[in-house]
């Protein structure tokens, strides 16, 4: 509905150069283009963004200038990446300077995770109180909006049950007042069900202290999950050619694999060394995604990346995945078993 509200057919929707999949087909049908900005390990660079906007040609792009972004800051799916304060404060001011509008997706703002301290180390103590759980959240863009040039999108489907389907949006009034409009010939409402449901929950039982002990308790279990996989990965992943962030919200972890390494680099291209890979993983009984799924652009990229979640499987469940694509690795690559990243 925010894609109907905001973009005609044939303008630009700028987003990280690696994005939401479903966000991705949801604005190919309505015609509606997206150009990837250039990310680091704490996503959407600002500085991309001003580049692209302050150089527009609307002769070479065949489009008006973009004037809407659509972005994941926390946990950022795929590459779990989670802007800093100063992150959105840059990115803001930049929407302010050319005008654009942001939609604000974030389904894993209250996934924000204990810092990672690495295998062995004491692990960090858990907030002593809700506010300051609350305190210790990145701030979001809409707390930092004055202009009401932002649209946040929440959901309970990562912090209750996604069967639930439900979720909210924040936006100035003008904004909610179109949304509402485009909801009641569109979606119409939620489902009766889920909101009975979950009205019973958050008001009659849990009552707002009970959701934030279960955000508490989820940072924790999260943070045990996250810290799982990590430990995997430094002991079962071939450091000379794969490397990564731990993240710091959401439930994905983003491996970047060095594929002009490979021995047939310079026959193979990327992308078919990505396939290899990824077929050689389902033949050794592990699943992960092919980062070239995520390409904003729909083109195949210059780098190789792969995503790994943590969110339901077991400890001993992930170690032995991350373990498999470790093996899958040396194969591919023709690396020796023990080198670094594996005991």
């Amino acid at each position: 509905m925010a894609l109907r509200m905001f973009a005609r057919r044939g303008d630009y929707m700028l987003t990280e150069e690696y994005a939401f999949c479903s966000a991705l087909e949801a604005a190919a049908p309505l015609g509606i283009r997206c150009l990837g900005i250039k990310m680091d390990e704490e996503g959407l660079l600002p500085s991309s963004m001003d580049d692209i906007l302050s150089n527009w040609s609307e002769v070479e792009r065949g489009a008006r200038k973009p004037f809407l972004l659509y972005t994941v800051p926390t946990g950022q799916n795929p590459t779990g990446a989670t802007q800093s304060k100063e992150r959105r404060e840059d990115l803001y001011q930049c929407a302010r300077k050319h005008d654009v509008y942001i939609i604000e997706d974030e389904p894993y703002y209250f996934l924000q995770m204990q810092p990672y301290t690495g295998p062995n180390a004491p692990d960090v103590p858990p907030p002593a109180s809700h506010e300051e759980f609350l305190t210790t959240l990145v701030p979001s863009l809409l707390s930092m909006d004055i202009d009401g040039r932002v649209m946040r999108i929440d959901s309970f489907s990562k912090t209750i049950a996604p069967g639930a389907r439900m979720g909210w949006i924040t936006a100035s009034a003008q904004i909610i007042e179109r949304y509402v409009r485009h909801q009641e010939t569109s979606t119409q409402s939620p489902s009766g069900v889920s909101q009975l449901l979950l009205f019973k929950l958050l008001e009659d039982t849990w009552g707002h202290a009970g959701y934030l002990d279960w955000l508490i308790h989820l940072r924790l279990e999260y943070t045990k999950k996250r810290d799982n996989l990590l430990y995997a990965c430094e002991k079962y992943l071939p450091k000379e050619v794969a490397s990564w962030n731990p993240p710091a919200a959401g439930m994905f972890q983003w491996v970047k694999i060095d594929w002009r390494k490979h021995p047939h680099a310079k026959a193979k291209s990327m992308i078919q060394i990505e396939e290899e890979v990824w077929h050689a993983g389902i033949n050794d009984g592990v699943l992960y995604s092919r980062g070239s799924w995520f390409r904003a652009e729909g083109d195949e990229g210059e780098d190789m990346f792969f995503r790994m979640t943590f969110a339901t499987a077991s400890a001993s469940d992930v170690a032995e995945a991350v373990r498999r694509f470790g093996e899958t690795l040396r194969a591919a690559f023709g690396l020796t078993e023990g080198q670094n990243g594996h005991i």
